[in-house]
């Protein structure tokens, strides 16, 4: 399935040119957004975001302001799980569109300067990767069963799973296989769907396979890797029992047998070599669930990966106390190892913000529509605080729209694989893939090319006020606030990567720090409460979430549910 470059006499993709933005450490700071290909740009009206629209929508995200793109994964995929079960990494899947188009928009980011991030899925492939196929034909002994993880089931007959490890996505972990005389045979571990067998990392081969495919797309242009699953990539020895009968309420909480184990490392140590052999800085970011920002730390030590997702502050809920300890401890927990903390409020698999912050706390995963009003305007506020902390933030396609998590999709429509299987993930991640509104004031709002034409989730009606051209203009905006924002924190040289967090007295249910740097100080005020609080006007304002602060003599009226900035 492989496809190749027609015209192998272009040279592949160049990173971009030093320049101002682009010196030392740029992920340091940097500004990423994410990109979910099926749900940000439509080129041909089948109803699918592609490659050609993401390339038609550049410039877009250049004037957004932000520094880098995480393309979510493109790759040939039956799309069991959206396209993280992949048959073939070094080829696009034809409803995204071709290599060709994929080199095209690598060199357009370039030229707009804006990087480009990829990513890659070495935890599993898909069942119908060539490997597996050729396993299950081959039979047991097949050398290329070694490549997963085949195991005998227990019980009289191998009836019983090899061990009680329980699928993420609900129901057991593994799924015996046919031989091919059509009886009964082994097992095969798939810690997500049935789709999706896990690789067996301790096998040479596949270790071998996977620094192929980062030199291939290294050498296409990419600027960086996004490691799904990072952290599940090597399994304790023996593959032990947990003896949890609750084993999924235990993730993230403890250190599991087929996650976050010592061995992920030397894999990663393996690839900071690759990537500092090219040009660049080409980066490594983990997903990596982990119990403690400590242990997430390990990631990105001077050896290994430049960044890993802080998913303990995702999951922070709008409240002054729980947001400065998780500032506190992400900061205290990068410090050691020198990398810089990573900051996001909401991706694909979790309930957008604007949502989760108009319900009571409650996790990531929300069913309800909660107060949207609330919701919003804790939404804008959480972004300005998020933008000023030391280090590099994520933004996820959409939420410089204000996009709610829409929570009422008919259960026909939904394809979260995890929605059809019991007692796994909640199974309502469709809330945030709604394609995204552009233009226009019917469905698809721009997202296609015609009016009225499909799109692979249904959009509410609602959302024409939502539009980037609705909103484009409108200084009331969240997309004019995002705007804003990002101009001023690449302007403000107390922001970015550099001045550490000092934090300064402030009201209860309130935050106020300080960031110093030589030519100036900046101050970020924050109002968690659901009413206005004065307090002493710390400089002239900057910018405003709920677009405007209250400035009398020494004093200042921060809004509810607000962040302010200032200039010192």
């Amino acid at each position: 399935m492989t496809q190749n470059l027609a015209d192998t006499s272009r040279p592949a993709a160049a990173p971009i040119a030093a320049n101002a933005s682009a010196t030392r450490g740029w992920w340091r700071d940097a500004v990423i957004y994410q990109v979910y290909p099926r749900s940000f740009a439509d080129s041909n009206g089948d109803g699918m975001g592609d490659l050609p629209g993401i390339r038609s929508r550049l410039p877009y995200l250049r004037d957004l302001g932000v520094d880098a793109v995480w393309l979510s994964p493109f790759y040939a995929s039956p799309q069991a799980d959206a396209g993280y079960d992949v048959a073939d990494y070094r080829a696009v899947d034809p409803m995204f569109g071709t290599l060709l188009d994929a080199d095209a928009l690598i060199r357009d980011a370039h030229q707009l300067g804006l990087r480009i991030i990829v990513d890659l899925v070495p935890n599993h492939s898909s069942d119908q990767h060539e490997w597996f196929q050729r396993a299950l034909r081959e039979g047991p002994a097949s050398p290329l069963r070694d490549r997963y993880h085949f195991r005998p089931g227990k019980g009289e007959a191998g009836e019983l799973p090899p061990n009680d490890w329980e699928s993420i996505f609900g129901g057991p972990a593994w799924t015996r296989t046919e031989n091919p005389d059509s009886t009964p045979g082994d097992w095969y571990l798939h810690l997500f769907a049935p789709e999706q067998p896990d690789f067996n990392w301790e096998n040479a081969a596949v270790a071998d396979e996977f620094r192929s495919i980062l030199r291939f797309w290294l050498d296409m242009g990419v600027d960086g890797f996004r490691i799904d699953v990072a952290h599940g990539m090597v399994k304790a020895p023996g593959l032990p029992d947990i003896g949890s009968g609750d084993q999924l309420q235990l993730l993230g909480n403890d250190v599991m047998p087929f996650f976050d184990q010592d061995g992920v490392h030397e894999i990663y140590r393996a690839w900071r070599k690759i990537l500092d052999e090219y040009p660049g800085e080409r980066i490594g970011v983990a997903e990596a669930w982990t119990p403690t920002v400590q242990r997430t730390a390990n990631y990105v030590r001077a050896d290994e990966l430049h960044q890993a997702f802080n998913f303990q502050y995702l999951g922070a809920y709008w409240d002054a106390t729980a947001l400065r300890e998780v500032i506190d401890v992400s900061l205290d927990s990068m410090r050691p190892v020198d990398a810089p903390t990573t900051w996001v409020l909401s991706n694909h698999d979790v309930t957008r913000h604007a949502t989760r912050f108009g319900n009571l706390p409650g996790g990531t995963q929300i069913r309800t529509p909660g107060n949207r009003e609330q919701g919003l305007r804790r939404a804008r506020a959480a972004t300005l605080l998020m933008l000023a902390l030391p280090g590099s933030a994520y933004l996820y396609q959409g939420e410089e729209l204000g996009l709610p998590d829409v929570t009422d999709l008919p259960d026909e429509v939904r394809q979260d694989p995890s929605f059809f299987r019991k007692a796994g993930q909640d199974g309502y991640r469709d809330g945030c893939r709604v394609p995204i509104p552009w233009s226009g004031t019917e469905a698809p709002y721009g997202f296609g090319p015609t009016p009225g034409g499909p799109s692979w989730l249904p959009q509410p009606a609602e959302w024409a006020q939502l539009s980037v051209e609705a909103q484009t203009g409108d200084p009331n905006s969240t997309l004019e606030l995002y705007r804003s924002a990002l101009a001023v924190r690449r302007a403000q040289p107390a922001l970015g990567a550099g001045a550490e967090v000092t934090w300064l007295d402030s009201p209860e249910g309130t935050l106020t720090f300080r960031r110093d740097s030589a030519e100036g100080s900046f101050v970020c005020t924050v109002n968690t409460t659901a009413e206005p609080v004065t307090v002493i006007a710390p400089g002239t304002v900057l910018l405003s979430s709920a677009g405007s602060t209250e400035v009398t003599g020494a004093k200042a009226v921060l809004e509810a549910d607000s962040t302010t900035w200032w200039e010192v």
